[in-house]
């Protein structure tokens, strides 16, 4: 497993200042994020996780994954929550063309129909070319402020809660995944970190324009 920073880097954000890593701290909100559905083994319990909670979030779809349980899909739109493209086939941007990376982009977002335009890319791996391009096409890059690492298979279901519990604060971006391989620490991390935060009086809300 390569190396990851939960909480990213101050320095990241300046140098790469045109895509969206955190919102305002004015106020106690936190921005929860789950890519890589929609999932038939996990989005839906997601979905009723938020709602338990009146929490609304973004999820950055694979064009592939909505084309193959589009019921599902519905379901998060008819939940209120953002939609973000994820490309149609989970590329990694700096081992794909730009053309080919574009055109995946732009098959994901027919299938999406939504907005506003907001794009994640995969792994976080993109090129600046990509980025240039795709900002152009009208998308808002949205990265994250903390990396729950729900992904990792290495770490423990209270290290992954810990990831987010010490480095979240009001305006964080999260990145969790409602992917086969992050559900059984998503399971144990989401229903904790509503009740948590919720304890605390902050609101979870959806990223727009």
């Amino acid at each position: 497993m390569k190396k990851y920073f939960v909480k990213t880097p101050y320095f990241l954000k300046l140098i790469f200042n045109n895509w969206v890593w955190s919102l305002s701290k004015k106020e106690k909100v936190i921005y929860l994020t789950f890519d890589d559905g929609p999932t038939p083994e996990i989005t839906e319990w997601t979905l009723n996780e938020l709602k338990k909670h009146n929490a609304k979030a973004t999820f950055f779809c694979i064009g592939k994954n909505i084309v193959e349980n589009p019921n599902i899909y519905k379901k998060i739109v008819d939940h209120g929550h953002s939609l973000g493209n994820h490309t149609h086939n989970h590329l990694n941007g700096r081992k794909t063309s730009l053309n080919l990376y574009i055109g995946n982009i732009l098959k994901a977002q027919e299938t999406l129909q939504s907005k506003p335009k907001l794009f994640r890319p995969p792994y976080g791996s993109i090129t600046l070319k990509q980025s240039l391009k795709i900002r152009k096409l009208g998308y808002k890059i949205v990265m994250w402020d903390v990396l729950s690492a729900d992904f990792d298979p290495t770490i423990t279901n209270k290290k992954c809660l810990e990831n987010v519990i010490k480095n979240t604060e009001s305006g964080s971006i999260l990145i969790f995944h409602d992917s086969v391989k992050a559900s059984e620490k998503l399971k144990y991390v989401l229903p904790q970190v509503l009740d948590y935060y919720s304890a605390k009086n902050f609101t979870f809300k959806k990223i727009t324009a």
